[in-house]
């Protein structure tokens, strides 16, 4: 029985998960106490049930059960039963809006507000997520959008087992990206910024382009970029990793950053890799 985990802050999207995961076959328990998960399963495994995919959404709402989770997964660690673990997070004011919005009160807000709620959960829910297979951050995406990450994750078609490599452009200044693997920091290449010509224009044209590429830094830079990326993706894929998010970035994601990622993305794509492209802010 292939079994999922489901678990991440309150207000992170668990109930739009169930709904996605109920849509690809899965059966869903919403809030069982962890330590009847074992028995439950025992259960189905005993019976004639046609259920093969079951899905556990275990938060904090389960109060001092929560704390049995942990005994839970190291029953199934020792007993070799195979599971993964879905982790939803989000940043605190998305949460806090989000609860304005519903009128709804944080599960632990005993007096509290829900910020400092909010930030008690995180601290109570960080040891299961370091543990988590796939953590998905959804602060900025939509209920849909979830929904794809999510069939894309747990999808048993044979195009969604493939690695997809995302190839993300951003400014530094406006912050660090929430789902990249890995980021690589650009701003060693002479910025078109500076040149009056080019200041207007972006990496998408060619002349910024050819500016950007022109020293002997930034093509063995690429080069080897695009070699890596390729020689890692089967042991990405053996890992059981079918995502990888790579960002590059420079000052202000206009020129330095959206060349690259625009000659990675070409270079990865002409070589048949599973690749997408996003200008962060540009």
């Amino acid at each position: 029985m292939e079994i999922v985990i489901v678990t991440g802050l309150s207000g992170a999207g668990k109930s739009n998960a169930i709904d996605c995961l109920e849509d690809m076959g899965y059966y869903c328990t919403d809030n069982l106490p962890p330590s009847l998960i074992g028995d439950f399963i025992t259960l189905i495994g005993q019976s004639k049930s046609k259920i093969r995919k079951a899905v556990f959404v275990v938060d904090i709402r389960g109060g001092e059960f929560f704390e049995d989770l942990y005994g839970t997964l190291k029953s199934f660690d020792d007993k070799d039963t195979e599971y993964s673990i879905l982790f939803l997070d989000a940043d605190t004011d998305t949460l806090i809006r989000r609860f304005n919005e519903t009128r709804r009160i944080h599960p632990l807000a005993d007096g509290s507000s829900n910020a400092e709620a909010i930030e008690l959960e995180r601290e109570i829910l960080n040891p299961i997520k370091r543990e988590a297979d796939h953590v998905i951050d959804t602060s900025h995406i939509k209920p849909v959008e979830l929904a794809q990450r999510i069939r894309e994750i747990f999808s048993d078609e044979e195009e969604n087992k493939e690695v997809q490599v995302v190839i993300q452009s951003l400014g530094l200044k406006y912050g660090l990206p929430k789902e990249v693997d890995t980021l690589f920091d650009v701003r060693f290449i002479p910025n078109p910024f500076y040149v009056p010509e080019l200041k207007e224009k972006t990496g998408d044209d060619k002349e910024v382009q050819e500016y950007v590429m022109m020293t002997d830094e930034a093509k063995y830079f690429k080069d080897h970029i695009v070699e890596g990326i390729i020689k890692l993706i089967p042991a990405y894929k053996r890992e059981g990793k079918y995502k990888l998010n790579i960002g590059f970035g420079c000052t202000g994601g206009q020129h330095r950053s959206v060349t690259m990622a625009n000659m990675v993305y070409n270079e990865l794509k002409a070589n048949g890799i599973n690749v997408k492209l996003k200008h962060r802010d540009l």
